[in-house]
């Protein structure tokens, strides 16, 4: 098993899947019944000892509490991550409303991000089959996150309520997938507008090299994401502003509940689909 049968699995997963598509059941409305969902993923591969892991334990990465791929799984040698675009409905659809989630968005963040814990599913039993322990650091019982929706956490104002001990994003500039942007978004070859997985596994892949210096580097720091904040919750000079993006987010829980998300600072923006110029 090699990085291109890894990519090629990962790619007939998603065209063959009836879970990249909305049902008739829970469709939001007419207009996006059987929508597809994401389009072709892009993978990045990474050592599991990559020094840089370590280096999210610093406390003004992520912290102490977050797990390298050795503290998931004691043997692992590679760490694969993958980046899932949306369509271009589902961007399209969010583009229509400065201030709320679209449907097409909202079945995005929802059944989308359903359907990345499958594909990471997948994967880790197509790797396990091949002889290769492996497992996806988000589904498994250790994981944790701390998120605005831990309403104690919130309303202290501590920034570092927003954390978890695995990071896709950061993983994902690890890997080689992209650099990330002003709105703490991850921007890829494919863009910004998409959600993230990721493997580890005691499979040796050859790690890919970085294609970036710098953790901005992708960024053209032009400020649109800023402009279509609906909360100002993104600045020039401070960037993201946790706290009062996860309210925002917390508001749509309300009016959309069970479903949920944003994604303004996503789309309409020179990173929505792939890397900006300068």
């Amino acid at each position: 098993m090699d990085k291109q049968s890894l990519s090629k699995m990962a790619a007939g997963f998603l065209q063959n899947s009836e879970y990249n598509y909305v049902p008739e059941e829970i469709a939001l409305s007419e207009t996006v019944k059987g929508m597809r969902i994401f389009e072709t993923p892009i993978l990045a591969f990474a050592a599991a000892d990559n020094e840089c892991f370590n280096l999210l334990k610093e406390a003004s990465v992520i912290g102490q509490h977050f797990m390298e791929p050795r503290e998931w799984l004691p043997e692992s040698r590679t760490v694969i991550s993958f980046f899932l675009p949306f369509t271009e409905a589902v961007k399209k659809g969010n583009r229509r409303d400065r201030l709320w989630p679209s449907e097409e968005w909202l079945h995005g963040r929802i059944e989308g991000q359903a359907f990345v814990v499958r594909l990471c599913q997948y994967l880790s039993s197509e790797l396990i089959k091949a002889g290769f322990k492996s497992l996806a650091p988000s589904l498994d019982k250790r994981f944790w996150a701390q998120t605005g929706f831990n309403k104690a956490k919130q309303n202290s104002g501590d920034p570092k309520a927003f954390t978890s001990n695995w990071s896709e994003r950061h993983v994902a500039y690890i890997c080689g997938l992209g650099t990330f942007g002003l709105s703490k978004g991850l921007i890829t070859k494919k863009g910004i507008a998409g959600r993230f997985g990721s493997i580890v596994t005691e499979l040796y892949l050859p790690p890919d090299e970085r294609e970036y210096k710098d953790i901005y580097e992708y960024c053209s720091m032009c400020g649109a994401c800023v402009k279509h904040c609906p909360v100002k919750a993104i600045s020039l000079d401070k960037g993201k502003n946790h706290i009062i993006c996860s309210g925002f987010l917390d508001k749509t829980a309300e009016k959309y509940k069970p479903r949920y998300g944003c994604g303004k600072c996503q789309v309409g923006v020179p990173c929505e689909s792939s890397v900006p110029k300068k």
